[in-house]
């Protein structure tokens, strides 16, 4: 019996079934030089880079209908195109392999949360800081794609050990504001994250009627509830399908919209800060 090859990659060269596989679109003569996993040496040896871009996701569960890649779907999406915008523009971008593993540790009794610890992630960033200080390129953006990764403290400490290099931190979510694009936005597989993966990857999606209602439970602690005291949320005693808001009104249009927006705004944010020099950012 003869192995019959995946549906997706059926047809002549070039041809893909889904839409904007960012990373994974078969695209014949169409190496993207500012993604570092496809460009060459010859390229990299002939082009001064002034801003990397590091991408940073989660794999989690996502309410009933959504896959646990989804932070890394919606991150690297946004990366690429907005990247893809910069390097039209003449910026010289270089987009790093992005980390797929965020802080879960409100989430450890859900099988297969992978949680790396901010510990970790501190020294993982410590390696890659490396790297580029090396490499001649005195910028980097990590694009957060998950709403526990917090990166401040990390990159106070980062610059305390390279200090030549600069190092700031986005969430691309956050790059626009979600109200003006969707009804009921939640925190987590609602209908701005469902819309977005109804663009990126519809074909990882589970139909609507089999998501559930994402309701969650509030902090009984007036403090807590208002948010001018923090704590972490224990993920199972707070949802009963993993999601933080109704994913019922996604759609599509919505989701490109949205997409659309963030990816342009991080877009003009690349070329700015690759224009500009680290010791003249103030006014």
């Amino acid at each position: 019996m003869i192995a019959r090859k995946p549906r997706w990659l059926e047809g002549s060269y070039g041809q893909i079934e889904y839409r904007n596989l960012s990373y994974f679109a078969f695209t014949k003569n169409h190496m993207r030089h500012f993604i570092l996993e496809e460009t060459n040496w010859k390229q990299v040896a002939s082009t001064q880079y002034h801003v990397a871009i590091l991408g940073w996701g989660a794999t989690e569960a996502h309410n009933f209908h959504m896959p646990y890649g989804t932070d890394n779907y919606q991150v690297d999406h946004v990366i690429a195109h907005a990247a893809q915008q910069a390097w039209n523009q003449g910026t010289k971008v270089m987009v790093l392999p992005s980390i797929h593993y965020g802080i879960q540790t409100g989430q450890l009794d859900i099988p297969f949360s992978m949680n790396m610890l901010p510990s970790t992630q501190l020294i993982v960033l410590k390696d890659i800081c490396d790297i580029l200080v090396r490499s001649h390129c005195d910028k980097l953006i990590i694009v957060n794609g998950h709403g526990a990764n917090h990166f401040r403290n990390i990159i106070r400490e980062l610059s305390f050990f390279f200090p030549t290099l600069f190092i700031c931190a986005v969430n691309w979510y956050e790059a626009v504001d979600r109200k003006k694009y969707f009804d009921n936005p939640g925190d987590h597989a609602d209908e701005f994250e469902t819309s977005s993966m109804m663009v990126i990857r519809p074909d990882l999606l589970l139909p609507l009627d089999q998501a559930g209602d994402g309701r969650t439970k509030k902090f009984k602690l007036e403090a807590l509830a208002s948010g001018w005291a923090t704590a972490q949320r224990a993920w199972t005693q707070i949802s009963a399908d993993t999601g933080s808001g109704d994913p019922s009104s996604a759609t599509t249009e919505k989701g490109k919209k949205y997409l659309d927006a963030c990816i342009k705004r991080l877009a003009e944010f690349i070329s700015e800060l690759a224009a500009s020099k680290n010791d003249d950012l103030y006014c």
